[in-house]
């Protein structure tokens, strides 16, 4: 656990008892402060062994130093979000705490990595590259445990974070040693009143002034007026070259996609000083994150690949790029009505299975657009007709472009469906 002597007696207010917030309310207690807790959910609550319990939804904010609240508040629209505001108190989350706390912390680096889609892949491996170069390392933020639940690191111990726009929003004074950006594009506009709201949530991140950046060419002018690569300050990397010929030797790194998330792996670290071999080598071995272009099964000569993380077109896009002949598995709780970058790789696709609330809408879609498809209504019925039809040299692909929430707890339970079917056949 990661305890601060800069917290003890100060007065914090967590609201959202989930693990972020859990793992807040034993770090701050462990070290000495006076914690006050709350969660709708009276199971949740009761895990708060010695917070006091408050409901903060209508009790006084202004006696606490701060508030500490999950990402999952939307600050946009959350009555306590303007109470706190409104009583002058500041409102954080788990990872503005950890940022206090590195002062007490052995001498470390912190690499924060955010974006739109690709942050979970990029954070596993940078954070796979320097275990395998024996660096001691840990990742948290929005992948794995909670960074406060975490032990710290021994010096010369290298933190890797993942971070959504909602965890930056919570965030004044992370001061990464390397900050990674790897795109932006229009997603959670729901949290934001415009895209460039959006997209400014994500550059907050650079304002806190990291010592070293990887950014891709294409928003190098957001942050500096350089277009060559040889002006561009040696603080910042932008990678400019996304096709790597040994690719195809980095099983769970294919597609597109994951081309551009090793080209930002690489360049980061690159910024910690390790070299091409020790880089290179780890990208052989890296073993892939579930549900994210995850190789399930190889049955008579057909590929069967989970990428239900794919819940917008952005994100599937890449993945119908990434194999010639592809059965795709595609519909959910759509996000948008439309086919978006997915229509770029439609050649790609031998036949479409269509499921779940939208799937009528991505089948007169793509049938406008001469895709042959079937309209199966389930997963279960997509793997079985899609094996059935599927030739030696194809790819079973779920990257269903949308969320699961018509048919599935989230999007980890559909790709957990997925794979059972899979492994049934």
């Amino acid at each position: 656990m990661i305890t601060a002597k800069a917290w003890k007696n100060k007065k914090y207010a967590v609201y959202g008892l989930a693990r972020s917030g859990l793992a807040t309310v034993r770090a701050l207690l462990e070290s000495g402060a006076e914690v006050t807790a709350w969660d709708r959910s009276e199971e949740a609550r009761a895990k708060a062994e010695g917070a006091t319990l408050l409901d903060l939804d209508s009790a006084d904010l202004g006696q606490f130093d701060s508030l500490v609240v999950s990402p999952g508040v939307p600050l946009n629209t959350h009555p306590i979000a303007a109470r706190a505001r409104e009583a002058g108190v500041e409102i954080i989350g788990d990872i503005e705490l950890f940022a206090r706390a590195r002062a007490e912390l052995p001498p470390h680096k912190v690499v924060g990595i955010t974006g739109t889609n690709g942050k979970s892949t990029t954070t596993a491996l940078v954070h796979h590259i320097l275990q395998t170069a024996g660096v001691p390392t840990t990742m948290g933020g929005n992948i794995g445990l909670p960074i406060l639940s975490q032990d710290p690191l021994p010096e010369g111990g290298i933190y890797v974070l993942e971070l959504s726009s909602y965890q930056i929003d919570l965030t004044r004074s992370l001061d990464c040693d390397v900050a990674v950006l790897l795109n932006i594009t229009p997603d959670h506009l729901d949290r934001y009143e415009s895209f460039d709201a959006y997209a400014a949530s994500k550059l907050r991140l650079f304002e806190m002034k990291p010592r070293g950046a990887v950014i891709p060419r294409p928003l190098v002018r957001r942050f500096h007026p350089f277009s060559r690569r040889e002006d561009i300050p040696h603080d910042i990397l932008a990678p400019d070259d996304y096709s790597f010929s040994d690719q195809e030797k980095w099983p769970a790194l294919q597609g597109p996609h994951n081309a551009e998330n090793a080209a930002a792996a690489i360049s980061a670290s690159e910024l910690l000083g390790l070299d091409f071999l020790q880089i290179y080598g780890a990208l052989r071995t890296y073993p892939g994150l579930p549900h994210r272009m995850e190789r399930v099964r190889e049955r008579n000569g057909t590929l069967f690949v989970n990428d239900s993380k794919a819940t917008n077109a952005e994100a599937a896009a890449p993945a119908l790029a990434a194999y010639p002949r592809i059965r795709w598995i595609v519909g959910g709780q759509a996000k948008s009505e439309e086919l978006g970058d997915t229509a770029k790789h439609l050649d790609h696709v031998v036949r479409a299975y269509t499921i779940g609330e939208a799937g009528p809408i991505f089948a007169a879609l793509l049938r406008a657009l001469g895709v042959d498809v079937s309209e199966v209504e389930t997963l279960e019925n997509a793997v079985k007709c899609a094996a059935e039809d599927s030739q030696a040299g194809e790819v079973v692909l779920l990257s269903p472009a949308c969320a699961s929430f018509d048919q599935f707890r989230d999007y980890e339970a559909r790709g957990e469906a997925f794979r059972a079917y899979v492994g049934a056949l």
